[in-house]
């Protein structure tokens, strides 16, 4: 049970129209009508539910704060599942602290981060999938991004977690009925049987697991690190591809001695542009960091794109770089076409990369862009990234749980492959419900939601 009222500025930092406080907890409107008064001197406690009152914000000794919105919403019928008053005020930082001072000295708590939403979930608003969905729709750098959370936020991954523990429920309620009461004439399931309705459940966990890597790339985008030497338009291209000067650019090498991250979108995907220091030998010690900060980029990155100056060529410096990368990762791009473009200095080029993804470009003019995205489109990306309507697992603690529920589920098939007794097969499938269970939190430990939900942001 939680007794305690707790309150918190849900809107972002910042100056804006409009700025929410938020109060939840037992004593929501209590501790509201200490501070807000309405025009009509009606108290909020006398208000029906999901309405909305005019007024003020008034300090102890009667000064005005802010005129004020008051909008009620009782229990169980909230966000939280508790009583809450939001008052929505004006959206200068310094009002809405002031105002949040006077809910906290008239009886209510600072919230947590993510104490609401945890709420939510204690009250039984929202399943574990739900509530994280809801972090990633505030974050979400796309529209399919927001799809697949919003997707989540419906019910899509709890609905089908019920469907694959419901499968596993009914074959547990025979077996443990031939367990307890071998002698008694009841239905009984054959071999066969147990062995196809497991297989059954473990092939929804292993098609749900299947959408995590279109999921991952929908909600965390692709880390697409650019590198190359120094000087060959790294920058310029970054800078081309935003449409916008995030990174220096002179034509004096090594002008990018740390990594620039952005998020670009491409077609719903957010790629993550990273812009490294160029890969040279050097005795510049700040520019030996940026180095070593690049070939890290590298190996954590989804897609390398290797650029190349035209004007220079391929150089043996350029291939024992290029030789070094893992393949499947790596995109060419061959920049500076407007200053020079020989067709035989091309042919020459392409022969000696013929085994990459190549492109010819110009950065400055944004020649070939299109192209490039083309290109990560059919290399990285596919037809399979459509979210409508679909169940997309995007959150890797989720994946995690349910290759546990898959490997559980496999040994209780081979278990019934091998004829063992029933006892061997309803423990597997226990373990199964288990870690099934933990996707939504039924079956999570009390330290390690509070460590989920410590993660979301301040007023969620």
């Amino acid at each position: 049970m939680i007794n305690d009222t707790i309150a918190a500025i849900t809107t972002a930092f910042g100056s804006a129209g409009v700025g929410i406080i938020r109060v939840s907890g037992a004593n929501a409107e209590v501790i509201a009508d200490k501070v807000f008064y309405s025009k009509k001197g009606i108290q909020l406690r006398e208000k029906p539910n999901y309405t909305i009152t005019y007024g003020y914000v008034k300090d102890k000794s009667g000064v005005v704060i802010d005129e004020v919105l008051a909008l009620v919403m009782r229990e169980p019928h909230s966000f939280t599942g508790e009583n809450v008053v939001e008052l929505q005020c004006h959206g200068g930082m310094v009002v809405l602290k002031k105002i949040l001072e006077l809910v906290l000295q008239n009886g209510a708590r600072l919230a947590e981060p993510g104490e609401f939403s945890k709420r939510a979930f204690l009250n039984g608003r929202l399943d574990l999938s739900q509530a994280e969905a809801i972090m990633d729709l505030i974050n979400a750098k796309t529209e399919k991004a927001v799809v697949a959370a919003a997707s989540t936020i419906q019910g899509s991954t709890l609905q089908a977690i019920k469907a694959i523990k419901e499968d596993i429920t009914e074959v547990l309620a025979y077996l443990e009925a031939d367990i307890d009461f071998p002698e008694e004439d009841i239905t009984r399931l054959t071999t066969e049987e147990i062995i196809k309705r497991v297989g059954d459940a473990k092939a929804k966990v292993e098609s749900l697991i299947a959408t995590y890597k279109s999921g991952r790339i929908i909600r965390d985008g692709l880390k697409t690190v650019l590198i190359g030497k120094p000087n060959v338009g790294k920058s310029s291209l970054l800078n081309a591809l935003l449409n916008e000067k995030r990174a220096i650019v002179t034509d004096v090498p090594g002008t990018t001695r740390d990594i620039i991250a952005e998020y670009y979108n491409l077609g719903g995907i957010p790629l993550v542009l990273i812009d490294t220091a160029g890969i040279r030998e050097t005795e510049d010690i700040v520019e030996k960091i940026g180095v070593k900060k690049t070939r890290e980029a590298i190996q954590q990155s989804d897609i390398i794109i290797y650029v190349l100056d035209i004007l220079e060529g391929v150089t043996a410096e350029d291939i024992s770089y290029i030789k070094e990368l893992p393949k499947s990762k790596v995109i060419i791009l061959v920049n500076k076409v407007d200053v020079a473009n020989n067709q035989n200095q091309k042919q020459e080029i392409v022969s000696q990369l013929k085994d990459y993804n190549l492109l010819f470009i110009s950065a400055k003019e944004k020649y070939g862009l299109k192209e490039l995205e083309d290109i990560i489109n059919k290399l990285f990306l596919g037809p399979g990234l459509e979210v409508n309507n679909k169940t997309i697992l995007t959150n890797l603690r989720q994946k995690d749980a349910l290759v546990k529920a898959e490997e559980a589920l496999k040994g209780a098939e081979e278990s019934a492959v091998m004829e063992m007794p029933a006892d061997f097969i309803t423990i597997d499938l226990k373990q199964a419900w288990y870690n099934l269970g933990e996707v939504t939190g039924e079956s999570l430990a009390e330290d390690i939601v509070d460590k989920i939900f410590s993660q979301f942001c301040l007023g969620k």
